[in-house]
């Protein structure tokens, strides 16, 4: 297994990564602005859970065909984008006021919010390419199962995670409730959803390897 201090050096690596502002930040913090801290959770949940697939993934050698194989790259990244667009298409058409569901959000909608964000993560290639060039830096095949030290360091990142997003979820919800309060503004935090998830799918689409 890594030593502390390779594990030290990548939670600080993880901790500037995470804290810059990127898509599962903007899509984290729309969704807990429209729905509230507990959808926040839910869809950071199913991002982190995405994490561990693209890791065992790369554990396993299959992320390499996303280098070996440029339509199979294309292919799931195309399939994200039309997915994020239907999210989108749902998120506008939604006729419920932002927050309105979370004081009685049932199991049925935090395990949709939840596979929404695990999608959103699987369908997203450069995840992938993310893990497959950071996590090689800090491996020791001297010192134990490949796959394990990966799957150490998806957890790792996924800790942070958790703290920086977390404080992401908590403020964004405030800001939705306030929001709420405003009948004009009730539905704001809804079409930020529906707009996030398009701007996210354009990029999808058009951001290629870059």
């Amino acid at each position: 297994m890594p030593d502390l201090s390779t594990l030290a050096l990548f939670a600080v690596a993880c901790l500037m990564l995470t804290a810059t502002p990127g898509p599962d930040m903007l899509l984290i913090a729309s969704r807990s602005a429209s729905q509230g801290r507990v959808s926040g959770w839910a869809t950071l949940a199913g991002i982190q859970v995405g994490t561990y697939g693209h890791a065992l993934a790369a554990a396993f050698g299959l992320s390499q065909l996303f280098l070996a194989v440029p339509f199979a790259y294309d292919l799931i990244r195309y399939a994200g984008a039309a997915y994020l667009l239907y999210l989108a298409w749902g998120a506008f058409r939604s006729r419920s006021m932002a927050l309105a569901p979370t004081a009685g959000l049932n199991r049925h909608s935090i395990v949709q919010v939840f596979r929404q964000g695990l999608l959103t993560n699987l369908l997203n290639p450069k995840m992938a390419l993310f893990i497959l060039a950071l996590f090689p830096q800090f491996l020791h095949p001297n010192k134990g199962s490949v796959a394990l030290q990966i799957m150490l360091l998806a957890t790792v990142l996924n800790l942070i995670g958790i703290f920086v997003n977390g404080a992401v979820i908590m403020m964004a919800s405030r800001i939705g409730i306030a929001l709420a309060g405003h009948n004009r503004l009730g539905r704001a935090p809804q079409f930020l959803l529906g707009t996030v998830f398009v701007s996210l799918a354009a990029r999808r689409a058009f951001d290629g390897r870059r």
